[in-house]
C-alpha cells in the first residue's frame, strides 16, 4: 500500500520531537545528578541545614538587662517561630544580682564582673549558632535616672563598652535609660487595661502571648507614685533634691519613737516619728490623702475587670501574711485597708521590723480607691503567670526585637 507523502513528513515530525524531549531529559537528569553529588562537598552559606540547626531556626531569642535600684536582673526569652502568626512564648530564663548600676557610679570598671557574669548565663542558654542573631539590651530605670547625668553616663558608657565585646547582636541604642511611660517598678504606678484574660495593676505586665495587638492597648502612668517616691512625698522630701541643713524628715507616719536613716536616689534622710498623741493611722491617712489628691484618675471599668497585682502591691501582701511568699494569692481591697489599721495600731507602741509598713499600707489602699477599685474588689497577686517573671522586660524585649526586624 502506498503511504501518503503528507503522514510520512508527520511520523518524521514525531520522532523528532520524541528525540529531543529524551535528550533534554538525559541532560537535565544529568545535571541534577551532579548537584546531589557535588552538594555535601559545598561550604557555602547554601548548604544544607542539619537537624539541629533546622529545629534551632524555629525559635528566636531576645536578651534583656533590667538596671534597677537594687540589682540587675538578665531575662532571656525565648519565641517559637510559626507561619503567619505571632511568635509563641517558651520557658525564660531569669538571674539577678546585686547591688544595682548605681552602687558603681563613682568607679564604672567594677560594674564589669557582674555583667560579664550575667553574660554568661546568657551563653549557656542561647544557642552558640544563634549569638550573632539574637538581639541584647538594657534599660536601666530609677536607680540610673536618679544619678547626676555625667555619672549615669559614664556607667552606660561601660555597658555598651562590654556588650559590644559580647558575641550577641548589640548597637549603642539598645542601652538606654527608660522614660516614667514605660517604667513602673519603683519611680511610676501604672493600671494597664487589657482585653484579655489579664488585667493588670502596678508594674508592666504582658500577656504570654505578647503579640503587637494585645501589646497596643491603652494605659495610664503615673509619674511619683511607685512606693519609693510615694514614700519620700508623704515623709515630705522632694525627689531629687537633699533636704535643707540636717535633712531630717519628721512623720506621724512613722512610730513615736522611731529614729532612723533611709537614702533614696543617693540621698541620706534622717528619720523620725512625731511625738505620742494623735492615732497614727488617722494622722498617716491624711498626708496620703494630701499627697495624693487629684493626681490620678478614677476608671469605672475596673468594677467589672479582672485584675492582677504585682510588685509592691504583692510584697506588702505578703508582709501581712495574707498571701504565700512563694505562691501568691488573692485579696480584697478592704484587705489592705485593715491591714494599714492594724499595724499602724501596732506601731503606737513600737515600730517593729519594718518601720514603713503604716505608711506604705495606708498609702496602696489609698491609691486603689482612688482609683476607683470598690473595697470589696478582688485583686489576684502572683510573681509569675504560665512561668513567666512580671516585669516589663518581656514586653520591652518583644518591642526592640520588632524594630530591629522592620529595620
Amino acid at each position: 500500500m502506498k503511504v501518503p507523502k503528507l503522514a510520512v513528513i508527520f511520523l518524521l515530525v514525531v520522532c523528532l520531537v520524541v528525540y529531543l524531549t529524551y535528550v533534554k531529559r538525559c541532560f537535565e537528569n544529568r545535571k541534577l545528578s551532579k548537584l546531589v553529588l557535588e552538594q555535601p562537598y559545598r561550604t557555602d552559606l547554601h548548604k544544607r541545614p542539619t537537624s539541629a540547626e533546622m529545629v534551632s531556626e524555629m525559635f528566636r531569642y531576645g536578651i534583656m538587662f533590667d538596671a534597677g535600684s537594687t540589682g540587675t536582673r538578665i531575662h532571656i526569652f525565648k519565641f517559637q517561630q510559626e507561619d503567619n502568626a505571632a511568635p509563641k512564648l517558651g520557658p525564660q530564663m531569669f538571674k539577678a544580682i546585686k547591688p544595682g548600676l548605681s552602687a558603681y557610679a563613682d568607679d564604672p570598671e567594677k560594674s564589669k564582673a557582674g555583667l560579664l557574669e550575667l553574660l554568661e548565663v546568657a551563653k549557656q542558654t542561647v544557642p552558640p549558632a544563634q549569638w550573632s542573631s539574637t538581639p541584647l539590651a538594657l534599660r536601666a530605670t530609677a536607680g540610673l535616672r536618679l544619678l547626676p547625668g555625667e555619672k549615669a553616663t559614664h556607667l552606660l558608657d561601660k555597658v555598651k563598652e562590654v556588650f559590644a565585646a559580647s558575641s550577641f547582636l548589640f548597637r549603642p541604642d539598645s542601652v538606654s535609660i527608660m522614660d516614667g511611660t514605660d517604667e513602673g517598678v519603683y519611680i511610676s504606678s501604672q493600671v494597664v487595661y487589657m482585653g484579655l484574660k489579664f488585667k493588670t495593676v502596678g508594674s508592666w505586665i504582658w500577656e504570654v502571648a505578647a503579640t503587637r495587638d494585645q501589646c497596643a492597648q491603652p494605659q495610664e502612668s503615673y509619674l511619683g507614685l511607685g512606693l519609693m517616691s510615694a514614700r519620700l512625698a508623704v515623709l515630705g522630701g522632694v525627689e531629687g533634691q537633699p533636704v535643707g541643713g540636717v535633712q531630717e524628715l519628721v512623720s506621724p507616719c512613722l512610730a513615736p519613737d522611731y529614729t532612723g536613716e533611709w537614702e533614696h536616689a543617693e540621698v541620706t534622710y534622717t528619720l523620725k516619728g512625731q511625738k505620742a498623741g494623735e492615732p497614727i493611722y488617722e494622722s498617716c491617712l491624711s498626708k496620703v490623702e494630701k499627697m495624693i489628691y487629684k493626681r490620678v484618675q478614677k476608671a469605672e471599668e475596673v468594677k467589672d475587670m479582672e485584675f492582677y497585682a504585682f510588685s509592691y502591691y504583692y510584697d506588702r501582701a505578703v508582709d501581712l501574711g495574707l498571701v504565700d511568699e512563694k505562691k501568691g494569692g488573692s485579696l480584697r481591697v478592704s484587705n489592705y485597708i485593715d491591714g494599714a489599721k492594724t499595724v499602724c495600731k501596732n506601731m503606737e507602741a513600737s515600730a517593729g521590723q519594718n518601720p514603713f509598713l503604716c505608711l506604705d499600707l495606708t498609702y496602696i489602699s489609698v491609691l486603689l480607691q482612688e482609683l476607683g477599685f470598690p473595697m470589696d474588689k478582688e485583686l489576684k497577686l502572683a510573681r509569675k503567670i504560665k512561668e513567666v517573671e512580671t516585669s516589663w522586660a518581656l514586653g520591652a524585649t518583644f518591642y526592640y526585637m520588632e524594630s530591629l526586624h522592620k529595620h
